[in-house]
């Protein structure tokens, strides 16, 4: 009984952290690029996790490295750049909506990939899911007629990085600590996140004579410590003692916090939202929901 209720308060706690990425990426692409925000989030990040989790790298022996870099590059260091691509186009509540399709790929690329089972309900939970999420794009869509939503592909691709990470981790990183596998995701994406920001103009001076620059830096280092670094142990443990799906399902909670900061950024947030929002809830029960 402890352990269902300690999912359900990892589930809670990512879905209101990473519900509020999408807005902090939106604020931060005012005064920096998003090449440049994708790699202070990856090195901000980095040095947060090597101050508190050097140590932790002991534990990872030599088969397990090669997933925990590819673990790193899926999940963390291209998605951080294809968010902020996408956002300079989409909406941040559109783009945390479109994040949704990670529980669907989940179990997809679960299955045809690493022979990870699932049942019908969650199957069922999943599409649910996917039903509201797609409710709140096609009202998005109505809503922003302006917005040029080929950048969407940037968000999908990016969802699929996600699920095969989740899958990754479970299948072949179980039994490795939450915070060593963090750690050692930045021990292999730091380099080049470093090589990418020296090519971005970041150390320029027309960068810091931007009038937004200051607090585009301070919303990309509450991005890093909270969003990136915080949250990806927390995800981590997460998959370790759920399943991929279950986990994967923050993605269906981060929306409903996603359009609520939409709102207090002046956004539209309707009834249909409301309504599509619920729906993806009951999806997240359905998919977690045990068999009696």
């Amino acid at each position: 009984m402890g352990k269902i209720n300690v999912k359900w308060v990892y589930l809670l706690i990512l879905s209101i952290i990473w519900g509020s990425s999408f807005i902090l990426i939106k604020k931060s692409l005012l005064g920096l690029t998003p090449y440049q925000i994708g790699a202070l989030r990856t090195i901000i990040t980095g040095l947060f996790l090597f101050a508190v989790g050097l140590k932790s790298l002991k534990t990872i022996n030599k088969q397990e490295w090669k997933w925990v870099i590819l673990s790193g590059f899926l999940g963390s260091f291209i998605p951080a750049f294809f968010f902020a691509i996408a956002e300079t186009e989409i909406d941040s509540a559109i783009t945390s909506i479109l994040n949704s399709l990670v529980p669907l790929n989940a179990i997809l690329l679960g299955f045809a990939i690493f022979k990870i089972g699932f049942s019908k309900r969650q199957l069922l939970g999943v599409i649910i899911g996917f039903i509201g999420t797609s409710i709140l794009i096609l009202r998005g869509a109505d809503l922003n007629p302006n917005q040029n939503y080929l950048y969407a592909g940037f968000v999908i691709a990016s969802t699929v990085m996600y699920a095969l990470n989740v899958n990754i981790i479970k299948k072949y990183l179980q039994n490795v600590k939450p915070l060593s596998i963090a750690t050692g995701n930045y021990v292999a994406i730091m380099i080049p996140a470093i090589i990418i920001l020296l090519f971005t103009d970041f150390f320029s001076e027309s960068t810091y004579a931007h009038p937004d620059f200051k607090m585009s830096l301070v919303y990309v280092v509450i991005l890093s410590l909270f969003g990136t670094a915080i949250a990806k142990v927390l995800f981590n443990t997460l998959v370790q003692i759920s399943t991929p799906v279950f986990a994967s399902s923050v993605t269906y909670l981060m929306p409903v916090v996603a359009l609520a900061w939409g709102l207090l950024d002046d956004e539209e947030f309707g009834f249909i939202q409301i309504l599509a929002s619920v729906i993806i809830l009951v999806g997240v029960y359905l998919a977690n929901k045990k068999k009696a």
